[in-house]
């Protein structure tokens, strides 16, 4: 007998454990442990705009360390994404939802890069550094909005959250809502995907059409940071 999938493909297990979802956050917990041992490791991995071009590597291990001088960044990061990971990683299944997660941290760097204020206005944020999960856990906050409006279910909950966290950097100092919308984003299409592609003879374009994204944010990124174009590549 066939082994029962959801809608988006996934298999459908008894345990339904969240494997990637706990592997992400072992290797944020790992991350952040490392970058209070030697804060070079984590200088070295840290999205900044100036070195982007040359680094770019930096688009995505932003998305896995959190600032070592505070615990609540991470506690509140991986509380966040442990709570949307254990709904939609069963949905989508394993390499879907680690696919999307990654997708969505590119998305949120692309999005700090492409909103940051240049360098030759005042109070510029280009080149200040940044890093967390938030952006690619936005994405996760909207594919599962998106998601569950397909499916018929409230979103009024998932949409409060949302909001409450778009509201978080007129609260907190020094949070980047640039990599907020990116990953929101990215998100709302990825679960446009999703949804465009439900269906076994459809399901086959889900990961061409993650590519194409990730490949779309890769061309953005590769126009700011262009030394001959019309942005801004000073420090």
């Amino acid at each position: 007998m066939r082994a029962p999938r959801t809608q988006f493909g996934a298999k459908v297990t008894p345990s339904g454990r969240p494997v990637v979802t706990l592997t992400i956050i072992v290797i944020c917990a790992v991350v952040w442990l490392m970058q209070k041992a030697s804060p070079s490791f984590s200088n070295d991995l840290v999205f900044f705009a100036p070195a982007a071009r040359s680094q770019p590597w930096r688009l995505l291990t932003s998305a896995f360390e959190h600032d070592p001088s505070d615990p609540l960044h991470i506690l509140f990061n991986m509380y966040a994404l442990w709570i949307v990971g254990q709904y939609v990683e069963p949905l989508l299944g394993r390499l879907r939802f680690a696919t999307v997660y990654l997708v969505c941290a590119l998305g949120g760097s692309v999005g700090l890069l492409l909103l940051a204020t240049p360098s030759t206005q005042p109070n510029s944020s280009w080149g200040t550094p940044a890093l967390g999960a938030s952006g690619a856990i936005f994405g996760l906050f909207l594919v599962l909005l998106v998601v569950n409006r397909h499916l018929g279910r409230s979103t009024m909950g998932i949409g409060v959250l949302i909001l409450l966290n778009f509201a978080l950097p007129f609260i907190v100092p020094n949070v980047a809502w640039q990599a907020h919308v990116g990953g929101a984003i990215t998100g709302a299409v990825c679960g446009g995907i999703l949804i465009a592609t439900v269906g076994p003879d459809r399901r086959r374009w889900q990961m061409p059409a993650f590519a194409l994204v990730a490949a779309v944010l890769v061309i953005l990124a590769v126009l700011k940071l262009d030394p001959l174009g019309p942005q801004y590549f000073v420090a």
